[in-house]
């Protein structure tokens, strides 16, 4: 008899099993695919979407039409509660979902203080959907008066939201004012060969980049440093740092210090086997990993394959992370920054390989005429 395989987000690391999961209908099973919205936008090219480089239609999945053309159901919602003894989902608008092998591939947000993720003009870079909706809010703004942009984070993500802060108004033919509040020490966790390209690319652009203190939104347009000074904004981009989501803390879990679910090298919860995760919402117990999209990407076979054991009840597979792994920053304009190991360069060269590899990653994935679609955001 059958079984139901339920996938709980569209994200990078469920992209084979929703690609392929015809290969568990002929098995026999069932698949549903829940996720909020028809669409998953891809993160790796989520700057370059902000400063126009790419289309929306250029970076999303249409992953409700992909699992729909390939027999399985699609549920628009929002997993709140897992009861894992009871092997039920309960999602935000009530509906309850019954499981006998349920992934989990929901991402990661940043954490802000409730009040200040309210804001409009404060905008988390997680979900990848809030660039392309920052975007808008900036365009029509930029109309009206020259803009103060803020970015709280110098991280790859802070470093990379403010060269394409800068390459979008160059788009736009506007000026504006753009800091970049680093924290301790901008990519201080990265080679100082990149740190040192980063700031020949960005201090040129008059982006003015404040290490040694860090920011909190205290007030309407206003950021408070740790120094006592204070900035004033029209828009705040958020990157500092981000978390998995709180579903299976709040599902009484035992989770990791950040939230994430505890998986092992099969990327399966040892608390309950039929639970299996990817991405940014997991923790995998053999060695922390860094949320970077590689890591979900390489997940991407694995994950389908012992989805698919597990419902036939064979043998699973073990994910080995590679211990480095490649980081190319689009920093706008047609320059990047390309790192891995002691080969470390920038500019267009960079540039062009990063948009290479994310061009055939999209190339794979996108199955579902999404290049010729509109333009409207979900």
């Amino acid at each position: 008899m059958g079984k139901h395989l339920v996938l709980v987000g569209g994200g990078h690391a469920h992209m084979t099993a929703m690609a392929k999961c015809g290969d568990f209908i002929y098995k026999g099973h069932r698949v549903t695919l829940i996720s909020p919205s028809p669409y998953q936008y891809y993160s790796g090219m989520g700057p370059g979407a902000l400063s126009q480089t790419y289309r929306p239609q250029d970076i999303r999945f249409h992953v409700a039409k992909m699992v729909q053309d390939r027999g399985a159901v699609f549920t628009r919602g929002q997993v709140v509660r897992i009861d894992a003894p009871g092997r039920v989902l309960e999602l935000a608008g009530g509906e309850r979902i019954t499981y006998d092998v349920v992934s989990f591939n929901i991402g990661s947000g940043i954490a802000l203080h409730e009040e200040a993720a309210a804001k409009n003009h404060v905008i988390p870079v997680k979900p990848i959907i809030n660039l392309l909706k920052g975007q808008k809010k900036i365009i029509r703004e930029a109309g009206h008066h020259s803009l103060k942009l803020l970015v709280l984070g110098g991280g790859p993500a802070g470093v990379e939201i403010a060269g394409n802060l800068w390459a979008l108004m160059q788009n736009l033919g506007k000026t504006a004012e753009i800091t970049l509040v680093a924290g301790a020490q901008l990519l201080r966790k990265m080679p100082p060969k990149i740190r040192t390209l980063a700031l020949s690319i960005l201090l040129p652009r008059g982006i003015r980049i404040l290490e040694g203190v860090h920011a909190q939104i205290a007030a309407e347009n206003r950021a408070v440093l740790t120094d006592g000074s204070h900035l004033e904004f029209d828009f705040a981009f958020v990157s500092t740092g981000v978390v998995p989501p709180p579903l299976f803390r709040d599902s009484g879990f035992s989770t990791a210090a950040d939230g994430g679910l505890p998986v092992n090298p099969f990327l399966q919860s040892q608390a309950f086997p039929e639970i299996f995760g990817g991405g940014d919402c997991i923790h995998f117990q053999d060695r922390p990993l860094d949320k970077v999209g590689v890591f979900a990407v390489r997940q991407n076979p694995i994950l389908h394959q012992n989805l698919l054991n597990a419902l036939e009840g064979l043998p699973l597979q073990r994910f080995v992370p590679q211990k480095d792994y490649l980081l190319i920053l689009n920093l706008g304009a047609g320059v990047g920054i390309f790192g891995r190991q002691n080969l470390i360069f920038g500019g267009r060269p960079a540039f062009f390989f990063k948009n290479w590899i994310d061009g055939a990653f999209m190339r794979k994935f996108q199955l579902s005429g999404e290049r010729n679609e509109p333009e409207n955001l979900i």
